[in-house]
């Protein structure tokens, strides 16, 4: 499991990063066991203030996690889907029974709410298109308050990534 850092999930206020704050994230979006020593030999910088860089960051929530990338077809989830999906209605509590739902299903790997046609697009993963079958029609589709699903299948993945900072 992800080592999670606890941060305060009502505040989306931007933190102030400098050119050093910078060099540390693009090290650990490369390499998150890169260690402090690592890292200071990199960007030029005393362990110390590296570190209180980094624990500044994590309590701030800059750095979310910490997690490892697997490639989803060697675990057996070689399927990938996207499911675009639309609520019959449009309330809070409706809202979030659903994201709720979401969350219990671990075959969903993203889930994010979007604007137009649709309410919610989800990435999902499967063993095969009859493990993925059996999460649309008994699971997802079961969810309360699901108004249209529709699920395109991802033939290829060309660019996956998780830097942000470059």
């Amino acid at each position: 499991m992800p080592k999670a850092i606890q941060k305060d999930e009502s505040t989306n206020a931007v933190v102030s990063l400098d050119e050093k704050d910078m060099a540390i994230l693009r090290v650990l979006q490369h390499n998150a066991r890169a260690t402090v020593k690592e890292i200071s030999d990199k960007i030029h910088l005393s362990t110390t203030p590296v570190h209180e860089r980094i624990k500044r960051m994590e309590e701030n929530g800059v750095i979310r996690q910490y997690a490892t990338l697997v490639d989803h077809s060697k675990v057996k989830k070689g399927l990938m889907v996207i499911c675009y999906v639309s609520l019959k209605q449009h309330n809070k509590n409706a809202g979030a029974k659903f994201i709720k739902r979401i969350h219990e299903l671990n075959e969903v790997i993203e889930c994010y709410n979007i604007s137009g046609e649709f309410d919610f697009m989800l990435k999902v993963v499967a063993e095969s298109m009859d493990a993925f079958y059996d999460f649309h029609v008994n699971k997802l589709s079961q969810a309360e308050n699901i108004g249209h699903v529709q699920s395109v299948f991802v033939m290829g993945v060309i660019k996956q990534t998780h830097v942000l900072v470059h």
